[in-house]
């Protein structure tokens, strides 16, 4: 065996010195981004998009800037539960994210569709880019948290947020139903393949509050999540309600002027990094 130049681009042993190319997408060059959280779920349905708009706006009334990547591209939310319409500017560096009331950074395929309701009938790879294209051309100026707000599953999008951005760590959003949290596993093991770190479990839909008594009535049945979050060493950062005036609040664009200290924990923990 030859011995080794560095130069692994004109060699072709498999040894263990070579280093796997990174396929991380380079920011834009005007953009400023601490630290990148992406908000996950093994299955839709479970109000991942309701998890991130609650962490975005009690980070945001922590006094960090905010940025929210809305990574599902064919079901975006974000900008209604934010109250987001209209075009996003452009610059000779790129585009400009929309800016929420209170000043919450947003860009969605939906600020870019000719009408807002419009459906994105796109295959996976043109999905990918343009969830790397909102990483790569727009300007994150000056953001402490950028939260991405994932698509359910563990298919093409998420393996390109994993693979191109620089995800500093997951918030899994789960249920409490028993399928749910066989589907969350998958989830975890996923972001475990791609060296991501879990930050935690946030169990929505876990009870409803008796408005009457202040009963706590388990709905959905006995909730899972303590037994596996032992099982795969990742803590449940909280356990959310359910609760009509948040689903209220988002479906009415006013969640930023909601009550959302219940997702403080899990904002807690983010702010920790």
């Amino acid at each position: 065996m030859s011995e080794c130049n560095q130069d692994c681009s004109s060699c072709n042993v498999d040894c263990e010195s070579r280093q796997a190319e990174s396929l991380l997408a380079v920011a834009n060059p005007l953009s400023s981004v601490k630290k990148v959280i992406a908000v996950v779920s093994g299955k839709g349905g479970v109000g991942k998009s309701t998890v991130t708009s609650m962490l975005a706006v009690e980070l945001s009334q922590r006094g960090k800037k905010v940025g929210v990547l809305d990574a599902d591209i064919t079901g975006p939310s974000i900008p209604t539960a934010l109250n987001i319409h209209g075009r996003p500017t452009a610059c000779e560096e790129g585009m400009l994210p929309i800016r929420s009331e209170t000043g919450i950074d947003v860009m969605s395929i939906n600020l870019l569709l000719e009408s807002e309701s419009d459906p994105v009938i796109w295959r996976g790879p043109i999905l990918g880019g343009v969830v790397k294209q909102f990483w790569t051309d727009v300007v994150w100026k000056d953001v402490d948290y950028l939260l991405v707000d994932m698509p359910p599953g563990t298919g093409d999008v998420p393996l390109t947020v994993f693979q191109s951005l620089p995800v500093d760590g997951i918030v899994v959003v789960t249920s409490p139903q028993d399928l749910v949290s066989l589907i969350v596993k998958k989830a975890v093991n996923m972001a475990e393949m791609m060296n991501i770190p879990v930050l935690g479990f946030v169990e929505n839909y876990s009870y409803l509050k008796c408005p009457d008594c202040g009963k706590e009535i388990p709905v959905f049945g006995k909730s899972r999540m303590d037994k596996v979050s032992a099982e795969l060493g990742v803590p449940v950062l909280c356990k959310l309600p359910m609760d009509p005036h948040i689903a209220e609040a988002m479906d009415e664009g006013l969640i930023e002027h909601a009550k959302v200290d219940a997702i403080a924990p899990a904002a807690d923990v983010i702010e920790k990094l």
